[in-house]
């Protein structure tokens, strides 16, 4: 007798830890920069460089980079940047479960803030939140059936499991090419960019799969006119890729999470030897997760009416896909400028951030909670100060449809700013919309009782002989067919032949003739 067995792919968080870095330090402003009168805006992205492990603890070794553009008292050209960056080194402890395993390092940068010490030194302050997971990839390996030259009666029941087919990192490169219009000034150099991330969409096919989405470039540059000392250009630059992915096919359901990790903008001259080229390079981190659901039929119970067998249990964990759904928030908000800010005359770039604070479970659902962290740069009417920057915060509320959720369900939602546009309704008042995605996955975990092996024993034949060779029984509640013929060391189809039933069905009261196959051997 041997038991059957069938190996799940199981994808189990083993550790998690968050700890939350404050960064802190000032810096002197370069000799060839001129003074800075008033700080604009400032952008930060943090990158880990390296991650180690050992005795259970994390060595993570990292930076902030920031990028500060600001006004000086300059007439030829108020506007310049200065660029630097914070390292660190934290050491994080684990579970001991986790010591020697790989571990994932994800960071948020919570908030950053520069300020003016003086006209030659300004402070960075950041919050950095990093989130160490550790996963583990194993086998459950199942009882599906059972093997045996004698007469062994067995069955299954059935459920549905969601294993990982595909768990693996990549990276893309999107390369492209920027050239200004005619209507804008030269490149001396660029001040300021932001690339963002939009509209990213994953079609799986056999072994692969394509992405195509955009990225919105947008810079601010010095230009070589006297006249337009400043100038700024944005634009979407489209692109589409096939990713090779073993193992991959088209009814397998994706969970994959892009991330720019690299962003490199290089002026080059163009045909006339101007410089109007912006050489494009980001590079996009993929964690690709892919699961399948399947149909599993589990060992639900054996016994033989010729040996006394006796399954050994114990408790399976699996994961079911309850739901994949984007849902699609729209939020509209107004700002308005503090008082003594410089009036709107145009918008010139707004960026926004989704921060989710707060996932609730319901009855419908997962009420979630957060914001967008808006940031808008504008145009003043005074040439000797022609930016500013406001910022703002819109709260959001979604109910993501996943009924039959619970607390003990596993969920993973992944924020995305789909939209944002930004426009002027007067001097000190801009409008907000918005268009928020929230890409949510929904696992329930199951815990399921199964035959890890059989004892196999003798019979108790005294006892055997002990009971009627054939018996009247009158059905009770909570039999089955399959736990009568279990009882009285018979079989389902005997008793079916026995008593000329078409199928298993039983209800109480009925009346049932039972004979017991052991007498044969007795």
């Amino acid at each position: 007798m041997e038991l059957i067995k069938k190996n799940v792919h199981m994808n189990k968080l083993k550790c998690q830890t968050s700890l939350q870095l404050t960064l802190d330090d000032d810096f002197n402003v370069p000799d060839v920069k001129p003074d800075i009168y008033k700080i604009i805006k400032e952008q930060g992205t943090v990158k880990i460089n390296d991650v180690k492990m050992s005795n259970g603890k994390l060595m993570v070794n990292g930076s902030l980079h920031f990028n500060v553009l600001y006004l000086s008292d300059e007439n030829a050209r108020p506007l310049h940047n200065m660029a630097g960056e914070v390292a660190f080194d934290e050491l994080i402890h684990l579970e001991d479960a986790c010591a020697g395993d790989d571990a994932v390092v994800h960071w948020e940068l919570e908030d950053m803030t520069t300020g003016l010490i003086n006209s030659r030194k300004l402070s960075v302050k950041a919050i950095v939140c990093l989130t160490v997971l550790v996963e583990d990839l194993y086998d459950e390996a199942t009882a599906v059936g059972i093997e045996s030259d004698g007469d062994i009666q067995f069955r299954n029941k059935s459920i549905t499991v969601t294993d990982i087919a595909v768990d693996k990192r990549d990276t893309y490169r999107v390369k492209d090419q920027i050239h200004l219009p005619s209507n804008k000034g030269n490149i001396s150099e660029i001040l300021y960019s932001e690339v963002e991330l939009r509209n990213v969409e994953v079609r799986l096919l056999e072994d692969k799969f394509t992405v195509k989405g955009e990225l919105i470039v947008f810079i601010i540059y010095a230009g070589e006119s006297e006249d337009n000392p400043v100038e700024y250009y944005e634009t979407e630059i489209p692109f589409s890729t096939t990713v090779d992915c073993n193992g991959c096919s088209e009814d397998m359901i994706d969970n994959i999470t892009f991330t720019i990790s690299g962003i490199n903008l290089e002026v080059v001259p163009d045909a006339d030897g101007e410089e109007r080229i912006v050489d494009v390079e980001v590079v996009i981190d993929m964690a690709i997760k892919m699961y399948e659901e399947e149909e599993l039929e589990l060992l639900s119970d054996v016994y033989s009416p010729y040996k006394d067998l006796v399954p050994v249990m114990k408790e399976a964990h699996y994961e079911s896909l309850l739901v994949k759904n984007n849902s699609k928030v729209r939020v509209n908000d107004r700002i308005r400028l503090a008082p003594g800010q410089p009036e709107i005359l145009q918008i010139c770039h707004a960026s926004g951030d989704i921060k989710v604070d707060d996932i609730e479970v319901t009855d419908s659902g997962l009420l979630v909670g957060g914001v967008i962290d808006i940031q808008v740069l504008y145009i003043c009417p005074d040439d000797t100060k022609p930016l500013n920057s406001i910022k703002g915060v819109i709260p959001f509320n979604q109910t993501v449809e996943a009924r039959g959720v619970d607390t003990e369900s596993i969920y993973r939602i992944k924020p995305s700013l789909e939209q944002l546009s930004v426009m002027v309704l007067d001097g000190e008042e801009m409008e907000v919309k918005a268009g928020i995605g929230l890409s949510t996955i929904v696992f329930n975990a199951l815990t399921e009782p199964i035959i890890a092996d059989v004892q196999e024993y003798d019979l108790d034949y005294e006892k055997l002989k002990g009971m009627p060779s054939m018996v009247g029984y009158i059905v009770k509640n909570e039999d089955t067919l399959w736990s009568i013929a279990k009882k009285y060391y018979s079989t389902v189809d005997k008793l079916k032949e026995l008593n000329d039933l078409e199928d298993e069905y039983i209800k109480p009261g009925d009346k049932l003739l039972i004979t017991k196959r052991v007498d044969k051997i007795l």
